[in-house]
């Protein structure tokens, strides 16, 4: 139960009862005003927290900002570039959302800390100062009034008239003191229900605010979020696929380090130590050996160069090589060459005895090594057996499996696989296997079709074709790239041509199943890039390529349709664009650059609002419209056979938009005036990209029949322990502060009381005061006011 009111009569009856119900009024204005403190200490915590937290943010994206991918080889595909660029979009999305924050935590301190710490220093501070004056006056006249009640009654009558005079004084100034702390206290436990509440809801608007402009920028982040995965994911795939081809070279690396080597590169290279005669001795230097055999030509270029020695590199034509007999010289793994450019013979000295095999095979030593040949693969014809074998496994995986989730990617059994291979290309009877059958599943017949175009002597599209394919796929136009992959088919052999287009054919079938079985076109360029295109030399280099092969053979499923229905007007290739000096016609994937929404102010901006903002003018210069003040009424009581329970009333429940809602906490002024307010939620203009709907519930659209029972005019009944809350933004912006709004003209006083009151109050308790004593006078029908004749003054 609240409290009773204090009566301005009671002021001057001063009972025990009046001082016990006062003091209930002392307690709740402390405790009001430690809970204040309380809100303002942790508001600042709060606030300190979230510039903690923006610093933190904003040094993370400056990390992510400064670093800088680095890659191998001389092109990045379009997702390793979206990739590339990714950590600086992240920083900028960042800064943009700090941006946003940093807004509000300008304005927090204004919306939160300001307001309450004015509401505890100028009227609960005020209310304290009023209750020492009452306290003050009110010992000094009853201390008076007891000495008055000692005179004597034989005193003189002049004397006992002016004491009375005296009395009289200092009951009046007791009185009015008392008048004065009744009204203060009462008015500030009336007015903290909007003085403390309305900063806690700017402040929390402006918070919610910043977190509806961060959903925002997340919806604005997924499309970029989903294209960025997409890039990652075929980024990996060409890794794992590049991975793969890395390691079966590093395998053949270790068995023969000779068998991968780069075309224009030397015949053979490594160090060697050479033999050099001084005056004082012999010593060996150590060379770094370069030699063509084709030009007999010896490169020689000194690593352990004596100090202020000025020999340079040796170019030298070779005449013979003789290996060195061991018996001949103290050091082992030694040859003697002879040269035209220097007279006698020069002895080597190699790494190891494999190292001088090695040498003396390319140099034709007199005495060559012949070590057992390297094992390789038997490779396979691309000839008439090898199309029927390509046209069975098409015509049986789409057939048995063209929907089977991963196929291709699925590898089969390798025993199984050459079993089927042995069977189908055995000599005897070639092609008399029924694929058909249920003797090969589907994973066996495609793991030999990849097996079979793997081990052709040569690929499918050519060694002679591979670079210039490559180049084509590594060029930043699109428009290139097809015009170029396309003349370049038609510079395929016929048979090879024709085997591309029965092989493309297949793969886009597939592709159309990309549902059920999972394979894009993206996904069949991983597994046929490396399949169909070959580099002819196995380096580190070309496999590094492999990336731009998939792209090749994913251009070719996806435009299948252009590039087979016939050759180009001109069928070389369209020449290699210039260095680009413009932007990308395949832009990267960005958010940073994207059209900026429009951001509505946040809520403390209205504080500072110009007047003709306040009458409703936009900052376009347009006017707002204002909401329809609040109509109470009872709520009518239950209809049989009314509205179902949880049915949308026809009118007073406003839809979910932006339109501002009457009947709502804020819709009026304290003083009964209808603040303006804009065609958004919460006095903020809503743009078209501005979505209402975001921290506001979704309720279904009204429907007619009526109210639901226990709602009149939008004003809806008390929700009962079972009902889900409702949570809904506040349509409009509450009122100002007493302290923000215009003081109303004062009424005309009487200049005994207010004389020396006026100047020690402030602007706002002045004015709340008199529009406190106007409608005291309104309730109590008198046209008098409390600063007339104290009643029950009869002196």
């Amino acid at each position: 139960m609240g409290h009773p009111p204090l009566e301005f009569s009671d002021c001057y009856l001063d009972s025990p009862d009046f001082r016990e119900r006062l003091k209930c009024y002392e307690q709740e204005l402390e405790r009001t005003n430690k809970f204040i403190k309380e809100v303002i200490k942790d508001g600042n915590a709060l606030i300190a927290a979230i510039r903690g937290y923006s610093s933190a943010v904003q040094k993370f994206s400056q990390t992510l900002q400064s670093f800088q991918f680095d890659f191998i080889g001389d092109t990045l595909t379009d997702d390793e570039i979206n990739i590339a660029e990714s950590f600086k979009e992240f920083a900028e999305l960042l800064q943009e959302v700090e941006l946003e924050r940093s807004m509000m935590v300008q304005n927090a301190s204004d919306l939160l800390i300001k307001p309450l710490e004015n509401f505890r220093k100028e009227q609960i501070g005020f209310t304290k100062e009023r209750k020492k004056k009452f306290e003050k006056d009110g010992e000094k006249f009853y201390s008076m009034l007891d000495r008055h009640l000692h005179l004597s009654s034989k005193k003189k009558e002049s004397q006992l008239q002016e004491a009375d005079l005296q009395v009289d004084k200092e009951r009046h100034n007791f009185f009015e003191s008392s008048l004065e702390y009744v009204y203060q206290i009462q008015e500030v436990q009336e007015s903290k229900k909007f003085s403390i509440v309305e900063p806690v809801l700017a402040f929390l608007h402006s918070l919610f605010t910043y977190n509806n402009l961060t959903v925002e920028l997340t919806q604005d982040f997924l499309p970029y979020k989903q294209q960025l995965q997409l890039s990652l994911q075929n980024t990996r795939n060409h890794f794992s696929s590049t991975r793969e081809e890395l390691e079966d070279l590093k395998k053949r690396m270790k068995e023969a380090p000779l068998t991968c080597k780069l075309p224009g590169q030397p015949t053979i290279e490594g160090y060697l130590y050479t033999q050099e005669k001084w005056a004082l001795g012999i010593s060996w230097v150590k060379y770094y050996c370069q030699y063509e055999k084709e030009a007999k030509t010896l490169r020689m270029t000194p690593i352990d160069q004596k100090p202020g020695a000025k020999q340079g590199t040796l170019d030298l034509t070779l005449k013979s090589c003789v290996r060195r007999k061991t018996d001949s010289i103290d050091k082992r793994f030694c040859f003697d060459i002879e040269t035209n450019e220097r007279s006698g013979t020069i002895t080597l000295q190699a790494l190891s005895e494999a190292n001088r095999r090695l040498w003396m095979e390319a140099m034709d030593g007199k005495e060559p090594v012949y070590h057992s040949p390297i094992t390789k693969q038997e490779e396979m014809e691309l000839n008439e057996v090898g199309f029927k074998f390509v046209r069975k496994c098409i015509n049986a995986v789409e057939t048995k499996g063209i929907t089977t989730e991963g196929v291709y990617r699925t590898v089969g059994s390798n025993i199984q696989v050459q079993k089927l291979l042995n069977a189908f290309f055995d000599p005897k009877c070639p092609g008399d296997v029924d694929l058909q059958s249920g003797d090969w599943d589907i994973k066996t017949i495609t793991s030999s079709l990849k097996f079979y175009l793997r081990n052709l002597s040569e690929p499918v599209m050519t060694y002679k074709l591979h670079k210039e394919l490559v180049l084509a796929a590594k060029s930043e136009n699109l428009d290139y790239r097809l015009g170029a992959i396309h003349a370049l088919v038609y510079k395929l052999p016929d048979k090879n041509r024709e085997m591309l287009e029965l092989l493309i054919q297949h793969l886009v079938n597939v592709c159309e199943h990309s549902r059920d079985n999972l394979m894009s076109p993206s996904n069949m360029g991983v597994i046929f890039g490396p399949t169909l295109m070959r580099a002819q030399e196995d380096t580190v280099a070309a496999m590094m390529n492999i990336k731009f092969q998939n792209i090749v053979v994913e251009i070719l499923i996806e435009h299948f349709g252009k590039i087979y229905s016939g050759p180009p007007e001109d069928t070389t290739a369209p020449p290699v664009p210039p260095p680009r000096v413009a932007a990308r016609r395949h832009k990267p994937i960005t958010i940073s650059k994207r059209p900026l929404r429009e951001r509505p102010v946040f809520f403390g901006a209205s504080v500072e609002e110009s007047g003709a903002e306040r009458l409703g003018q936009t900052p376009n210069g347009g006017g707002m419209e204002a909401p329809r003040p609040l109509q109470r009424s009872r709520p009518p009581a239950p209809r049989p056979g009314g509205d179902e329970p949880g049915r949308a009333p026809a009118e007073g429940r406003p839809q979910p938009r932006t339109e501002p809602e009457p009947g709502r906490p804020g819709a009026r002024l304290q003083d009964g005036g209808v603040k303006p307010a804009g065609k958004a939620a919460n006095g903020v203009v809503a743009s078209p990209a501005l979505r209402s709907g975001t921290l506001q519930a979704r309720r279904p659209a009204p429907r007619p029949g009526g109210n639901r029972d226990g709602e009149c005019d939008g004003v809806p009944k008390p929700r009962s322990h079972g009902d889900k809350p409702v949570i809904m933004r506040p349509p409009v912006r509450p009122p100002d502060p007493p302290c923000r709004t215009p003081v109303p003209p004062k009424l005309e006083q009487k200049p005994d009381l207010i004389a020396g009151t006026a100047e020690e109050m402030p602007s706002s308790v002045v004015a709340s005061r008199t529009k406190f004593f106007e409608t005291a006078s309104r309730r109590t029908g008198s046209s008098s006011s409390p600063q007339g004749r104290i009643p029950g003054d009869e002196s």
